[in-house]
């Protein structure tokens, strides 16, 4: 942790103004190779970004990188669940079919973030149906370029365009036995990556509001408010995402990030035009899927009153 808040607080490390983030992706890499854990990639990489998105990259990759920890140190993944109709267990049409001693993926996926630009892709697919009738899923590594494989970019969101999304299709792509993933496809991996996602992102959020206030002069109780929430998180990085008690801990870590964002606002016309204007575009990032995670909290306190669920 020392070495985290001394990168943080003490260095004046460059700014990454990259034209894109491919090259914000390569112009870190020295950055990222400074820490082992994750959580702190997220939040180095959010203290070098000069926007959110850059930013939120960052949190994304290290939030992927933290759930699969079998991915190559450095490449850029992408996590593939969602499909025409969601990504609800029984809304997973893709398959994982036997053929000829091996197994083939076939299927259609829907925003695919970062997987333009990924060098290998997590992706969630059906291997048949359990006993109860429910689908049962598996999560596979599938690298860049792997033969049936088409990536094709959708349009820029509105907010954080910086973050690239791909429609993909897999034609009967082979998959070896040991790029299938171990445990379930959604108790292991779909289920728990929006805690871990939560994590790591607003660990980025929050090195980003670093960086912003450090560059521009902002309160020390501002600063010291987001040190003090961002060091909190790093411990949440260690506990199982899956866990009511983990999601309690969350909730208030992501209350906490939230108003420390709310107190620095008056404190934004001290950044340039350029960056505040790219803030007010892109803020709303924080709040995507606010409904999800209003739905997990309560989830997750019905848990710990012993209420059954609903």
């Amino acid at each position: 942790m020392d070495d985290l808040l001394r990168f943080l607080l003490r260095e004046r490390p460059a700014l990454a103004a990259a034209l894109d983030t491919p090259s914000f992706w390569v112009s870190t890499r020295d950055v990222r190779a400074r820490f082992a854990l994750p959580y702190d990639r997220a939040a180095a990489g959010g203290r070098v970004a000069d926007r959110l998105g850059y930013a939120f990259a960052s949190g994304y990759e290290a939030a992927l990188h933290s759930l699969v920890p079998s991915l190559p140190a450095d490449a850029v993944a992408g996590f593939s669940v969602t499909e025409e109709r969601g990504a609800h267990p029984r809304a997973v049409e893709a398959r994982l079919d036997a053929a000829n001693g091996g197994r083939r993926l076939i299927g259609k996926k829907r925003w695919g973030t970062m997987a333009p630009l990924a060098d290998v892709l997590v992706v969630v697919a059906k291997e048949g149906e359990g006993a109860d009738g429910r689908p049962v899923l598996r999560a596979v590594r599938v690298p860049r370029g792997a033969h049936g494989l088409t990536v094709t970019e959708m349009s820029q969101t509105a907010f954080v365009p910086e973050v690239p999304h791909a429609e993909l299709v897999f034609d009967a792509v082979a998959v070896d036995e040991a790029d299938v993933l171990p445990g379930d496809g959604y108790a292991d991996y779909v289920k728990p990556f929006r805690t871990v996602e939560d994590l790591h992102v607003n660990a980025a959020v929050l090195g980003y509001l670093l960086s912003v206030g450090i560059r521009n002069g902002w309160s020390d109780a501002v600063i010291s408010r987001a040190t003090a929430v961002l060091a909190s998180g790093r411990s949440l990085a260690a506990l199982d995402p899956r866990k009511a008690e983990t999601h309690v801990a969350l909730a208030g870590f992501l209350d906490e990030t939230h108003a420390v964002a709310e107190e620095a606002e008056p404190s934004w016309s001290l950044a340039s035009d350029s960056e505040r204007e790219r803030w007010y575009r892109d803020r709303v990032l924080t709040q995507v899927a606010s409904k999800a995670r209003q739905q997990r909290r309560e989830r997750a306190f019905a848990d710990l009153h012993g209420d059954p669920p609903k």
